[in-house]
């Protein structure tokens, strides 16, 4: 499957899958910025991010999160790579990780948390889906780096 997006980066800007063409890409989703489980994911992401980058791979988070709340938790958390804002889930919803979840027993949709690794050609390469916050970055990291 082909991934397209063009989305609003943190800081407004439009971010497609043109700006990664012919390049490796590690996108996850999170569900909500500045949330315990989406900061440590995302830090585990920035502490991992110049390994994965020197074996060629770039990284973008991606949430339904307004791009003013995702430049927020960039900054705090300082993050390196690029926080792209899905509000109306239509990325989500194409690569299936948009659906009903539950919390402390209220049922709702949301992001599902996962992550897609994309080829240069911007086929999926490898996806991690219904991923816990904590741990899967060091399997990405173990599957892609060896």
């Amino acid at each position: 499957m082909t991934v397209t997006f063009s989305l609003p980066d943190q800081d407004g800007r439009t971010v497609s899958s043109e700006d990664y063409a012919g390049k490796r890409l590690i996108m996850f989703f999170y569900p909500k910025a500045m949330t315990p489980g989406c900061t440590a994911e995302a830090c585990d992401f920035r502490d991992s991010y110049d390994d994965l980058l020197a074996a060629g791979y770039e990284i973008v988070g991606v949430s339904p999160d307004p791009p003013e709340r995702n430049a927020k938790f960039r900054e705090k958390e300082g993050l390196p790579f690029p926080l792209l804002s899905d509000e109306d889930h239509s990325l989500a919803e194409s690569l299936g990780v948009w659906g009903k979840k539950k919390n402390y027993g209220k049922e709702y949709e949301g992001i599902i948390r996962s992550t897609f690794v994309i080829g240069p050609d911007g086929e999926i390469e490898r996806a991690y889906r219904n991923v816990k916050a904590t741990g899967h970055v060091a399997q990405i990291k173990q599957d892609l780096l060896g």
